[in-house]
């Protein structure tokens, strides 16, 4: 260790850049020191070194050493540094600097207290004014402006009234529910440029005499406006007539028919020819799909009656595990021409009148039986036209990705394994039912929709997971994965992009079939 007056030496005179030593740093907020300049800064007794000192080469590591040993040793040193930064401050500046920065700070303080305050305001008022509506309550909640300027008791009753709605559970409003919903008072959210200009011209085209249903494809393959999705589905699937005038005699006449087979053939579930179809239908509705609609009594008995009669008369497949999906969304729709509720999954469909369940039960029936009508050999012995979509759903993905299929192939995972149940359910069991519904408009404004361009969506979908299917190594992993994929939060637009380039492949693959075979 160096001695103390080497110390003090080292640190006050010597100009050698060794660790420990105060460099001067110049730049934009430091520039060289000028005497001239900064002539303040100086002490006036002090006087500037006349002969520099000339210091030793160091030669050896040993004298190096030596001369750098206690450069980062705790001691008096600190106190000599303090001393000599104290020097060389100007106490104003000093003074100035803290002053701005304790200024700069009160301000930030205050701002970010009033951005608290405005908050809490605006939810004051959207909770008061939740409680009005709730309570049916017409006042008008006053805006913050106008309540500076109101007299002391309006301040008063304003707050108590602020108080008791912050103490009510803010809950939505109930669903009004009526015999025919008007499309034009409904109440919905408020719809943007786009989507008004979009159902306007699917009113001005269902609004005619006879309405051109390839126009309405056209404008449907983008997707269907909820409000005017129930009788564009009806006309899609061929149920109901192009000519207005004939719907409402086409109507009736479909829904007596279908109950005339619920009172002929019903009462027959429990016979020995048919208990066994029955007993099967029982066991696969509570596996439907959304859980809080399939949970209702009065919805299971629908769905009941319409599947039991579509298996009595298509004896040819029957019933077969994965019908009962396709039902829901037909179900769904049709329940939305009566209601006004949003989420139509937690609504209370026994609140209906009878009337109404009725025709949604009917409705339901027949354009599930037009949709089955296409893809019949889904579900006919042995299923072989799944068999087949699965088997050309391969040749396609080899031919689009063939890193995926060569991955999937690498691990022995099948096809079959998981692309099954995405041609039995349609697709229904991997997306949620908004999804679904949001698929079922484009499905139905392409020719063969269900049956042929869903297989380019389920090669879009499965490619569209490319790179979490790359990243698994394992066969259990990967097959996990891919009978579970995270598609919760999906909604319009994943499915628009979805259908996008499903219709890519298809106008690149679908009048060419030689490329996807090898």
């Amino acid at each position: 260790m160096a001695s103390d007056g080497g110390r003090k030496q080292f640190w006050k005179r010597s100009g050698a850049k060794v660790p420990g030593s105060i460099q001067h740093v110049y730049g934009a907020q430091h520039p060289p020191f000028d005497p001239l300049l900064h002539g303040t800064l100086i002490k006036p007794g002090s006087k500037p070194p006349t002969t520099p000192v000339k210091l030793k080469k160091v030669s050896t590591f040993q004298e190096f050493e030596s001369n750098t040993s206690d450069a980062w040793d705790l001691g008096d040193d600190d106190d000599e540094l303090l001393a000599i930064a104290a020097e060389n401050l100007n106490t104003d500046v000093v003074m100035e600097t803290a002053h701005k920065v304790i200024q700069n700070h009160s301000k930030l303080q205050e701002q970010h207290k009033f951005q608290e305050e405005h908050l809490q305001e605006e939810k004051q008022v959207e909770s008061a004014e939740l409680t009005s509506i709730a309570c049916g309550d017409n006042r008008l909640v006053k805006s913050v402006s106008e309540g500076h300027t109101s007299s002391s008791s309006d301040n008063a009753s304003e707050n108590s009234s602020m108080q008791r709605s912050q103490s009510l559970p803010q809950t939505s409003t109930p669903p009004l529910v009526s015999g025919m919903a008007d499309y034009n008072t409904s109440v919905t959210p408020a719809l943007t440029e786009r989507e008004a200009s979009r159902l306007d011209k699917f009113k001005q085209l269902l609004a005619g005499p006879n309405t051109d249903l390839e126009e309405l494809r056209k404008l449907s393959w983008s997707g269907i406006p909820k409000r005017v999705r129930p009788v564009a589905w009806k006309l899609l699937s061929g149920y109901l007539p192009a000519n207005v005038d004939r719907r409402e005699s086409t109507l009736k006449r479909k829904r007596k028919e279908y109950f005339a087979f619920v009172e002929q053939y019903y009462d027959s579930r429990n016979d020995e020819n048919h208990q066994d179809t029955y007993r099967q239908i029982h066991i696969d509705i509570p596996r439907m799909s959304p859980e809080v609609l399939r949970l209702q009594p009065k919805v299971t008995e629908i769905f009941e009656r319409i599947l039991f009669i579509w298996a009595i008369r298509h004896p040819a497949s029957g019933y077969v595990q994965g019908i009962n999906d396709l039902v829901t969304p037909f179900f769904v729709v049709f329940v939305c021409e009566y209601i006004e509720e949003e989420e139509v999954e937690n609504f209370d469909v026994s609140s209906l009148p009878e009337e109404v369940l009725q025709n949604i039960e009917a409705d339901s029936y027949w354009c599930m039986s037009k949709l089955l009508d296409g893809i019949q050999d889904n579900y006919t012995f042995a299923q072989p036209g799944i068999q087949k979509k699965v088997k050309m759903l391969e040749e396609l993905v080899s031919r689009i990705d063939e890193q995926v299929h060569r991955h999937l192939d690498q691990h022995e995972v099948k096809y079959l394994q998981f692309a099954f149940r995405w041609m039995n359910n349609l697709l229904m069991r991997e997306v949620p039912l908004r999804c679904t519904i949001r698929l079922w408009d484009t499905y139905q404004s392409e020719p063969e929709g269900f049956s042929h361009f869903h297989l380019y969506v389920c090669a879009a979908f499965l490619v569209r997971w490319r790179k979490e299917i790359l990243e698994e190594k394992d066969f259990q992993e990967l097959l996990i994965f891919l009978q579970n994929l995270p598609t919760v939060h999906w909604g319009n637009e994943e499915i628009s992009v979805l259908l996008a380039e499903a219709y890519r492949l298809k106008f690149a693959f679908a009048d060419a079939p030689n490329h996807y075979k090898k």
